[in-house]
């Protein structure tokens, strides 16, 4: 399995032999508006070119229809004809940007070989997810690769730590930029982070969405202080770079 962080959320996964592109956002540096009142966003340009990120993807994910998850950008470039995966009540929307073959991930799905399961996420707790509205995360399983558990825009609450004593995932990627909307936390920050790699002993957690939104408040150095300072060494908790390919393995049974 190679893992490539495209820009905040968006991920392209090489898995059992398919390309895999996760909550594309490919819109120009400044294209959106500040969230935070700090600066335009995204606050950083994307670290190769959108041909390089489309090449070879055979399947889409869209977790929720947030602009920095799947953006104009995005719903001009991603070639129609591709299927994709998203989360319920979003399909409509998607197929009305002309996208044809829109599968809701209401429960269990499997493609060529790939088996994906819904999970439960908050993109914040209390009074703010009326404002963020409801979001996804999924797990990814294929024969002879490690599994992947994908918590998307999500807070660190009960569901995410059942979800990871139940499935005790090879890989799982967390959102840590420790973004808020007025003033709630809607993802998950440093501390929460360290409480999904103490929860996941077993499992090397690769920490995203960081470093490209003005309404961050968790820095990628930020949260490897606080890991070190934890004793998660860096071959538990990942924090790549915009651009950066990693080569994970299913464990040895």
């Amino acid at each position: 399995m190679k893992l490539q962080l495209i820009r905040n959320a968006t991920l392209k996964l090489d898995y059992a032999g398919h390309t895999i592109l996760v909550d594309p956002f490919l819109g120009a540096k400044d294209s959106l508006p500040s969230f935070a009142g700090r600066s335009p966003n995204p606050t950083v340009g994307l670290p190769v070119t959108i041909d390089e990120i489309l090449a070879g993807v055979e399947l889409v994910i869209v977790s929720h229809l947030h602009e920095d998850h799947f953006d104009d950008t995005a719903k001009h470039r991603v070639p129609k004809g591709l299927p994709i995966f998203c989360q319920p009540g979003d399909e409509e929307a998607i197929r009305a940007a002309g996208f044809r073959e829109v599968t809701p991930l209401a429960d269990k799905a499997h493609w060529q070989g790939l088996k994906l399961t819904r999970r439960d996420g908050s993109h914040g707790l209390g009074p703010v997810v009326q404002d963020m509205g409801p979001v996804i995360g999924f797990t990814l399983q294929a024969k002879g690769e490690p599994s992947v558990y994908w918590a998307g825009d999500t807070v660190y609450y009960p569901a995410i730590e059942n979800t990871i004593r139940e499935t005790k995932p090879d890989v799982i990627v967390t959102h840590s930029c420790g973004a808020k909307w007025n003033g709630d936390l809607i993802v998950m920050d440093a501390a929460q982070t360290i409480a999904v790699c103490e929860a996941a002993k077993g499992s090397i957690v690769v920490a995203t969405h960081m470093e490209a939104l003005d309404h961050a408040t968790v820095t990628r150095s930020e949260l490897r202080t606080a890991a070190d300072a934890h004793g998660i060494p860096l071959t538990r908790l990942v924090i790549p770079g915009d651009g950066e390919v990693l080569t994970l393995i299913p464990p040895v049974v």
